[in-house]
């Protein structure tokens, strides 16, 4: 499989044929058409459907396309990475980062970060999972922060930082802040925050190892802060992690429940692809970040004492 046939197949589906890849790549049609050729006969697979108008990818095309966008991407981080260390090319760094890091850790970090890197040009996404991965995937971002899980390393490379508990709260004054069991809990509404590849995940540690289960319509699935806490506020009940309770969305509104069952611990930890080497940019923000954390734990400040006493450190 060479580069050239990746990116061949890459241009074919963004121009939706032959003649407009051609036309992206700057060679002729017939070279174009030859290298898909060559690359359909070395997989033993068809990757396109010809037709009159154009052509199409099979579903292994489809899924083909996927590692080829990727080996794209990944290309053009290297190249960008070394002209940047040779001074003719600022850097870029994208990084998705779980909520609740944002007003607690996240302006420390990257204050330290613009410190060591100035150069560098940072994007950063509120990245809830269901956000954060499809990004991972196709080579936009190149990092996410946030809760590790099973399914999870199948696909990507988890490195963990550290863990916490996983909280059922509620607004004040809910009559389910009495509640002292799940069980109790099973016919009311709830808002949570899943993707796709977590959703089981969640329902496990809520509901199925404690040998309860709920009606799925009873779940709410909120993809961004504001959803979750306007829900709460509104009478849901909802489960996430403890440090949420210390975001201004949340601390003095809601409660956590006293509850007999336990609740496992969260690992939360740096998201990536697998075989993705992380560059020195990368590098520097995951370093900030540790250095932010150890300073937190020996911080004498009440709110930053709040957070430690919630944080085990796994690095």
């Amino acid at each position: 499989m060479k580069l050239q046939q990746l990116q061949a197949l890459i241009a074919l589906a963004d121009g939706g044929g032959i003649r407009a890849a051609a036309r992206m790549l700057g060679l002729s049609q017939a070279a174009v058409s030859k290298t898909l050729r060559e690359l359909e006969q070395e997989q033993r697979l068809p990757l396109l459907q010809r037709h009159a108008s154009g052509a199409r990818l099979t579903e292994a095309g489809q899924a083909l396309l996927i590692h080829a966008r990727q080996v794209a991407m990944q290309l053009e981080r290297a190249h960008g990475e070394m002209e940047a260390m040779r001074g003719q090319r600022d850097a870029r760094l994208c990084i998705g980062v779980t909520p609740w890091l944002v007003p607690t850790l996240l302006p420390e970090v990257v204050l330290r970060f613009r410190q060591r890197l100035p150069e560098i040009r940072l994007e950063l996404f509120e990245g809830l999972l269901a956000v954060a991965l499809p990004r991972l995937r196709d080579g936009q971002m190149d990092f996410a922060i946030g809760p590790l899980f099973e399914p999870l390393a199948q696909e990507f490379h988890c490195q963990p930082l550290f863990s916490h508990g996983g909280r059922v709260f509620a607004r004040n004054g809910h009559p389910a802040l009495r509640a002292q069991s799940l069980s109790a809990l099973l016919e009311q509404d709830w808002v949570v925050n899943y993707s796709p590849a977590s959703y089981r995940h969640v329902l496990n540690q809520l509901f199925t190892r404690h040998g309860l289960a709920i009606a799925p319509e009873r779940l709410i699935c909120a993809q961004s802060m504001a959803l979750l806490a306007g829900l709460v506020q509104a009478g849901m009940l909802s489960y996430g992690p403890e440090p949420l309770l210390l975001c201004p969305e949340f601390a003095g509104k809601v409660q956590a429940l006293s509850l007999r069952e336990d609740m496992e611990e969260i690992v939360i930890g740096v998201i990536s692809l697998q075989g993705q080497a992380h560059g020195y940019a990368a590098r520097g923000f995951i370093d900030c970040l540790r250095q932010t954390l150890r300073q937190r734990m020996r911080s004498p400040r009440p709110e930053d004492r709040a957070l430690a006493h919630m944080l085990t450190l796994r690095f």
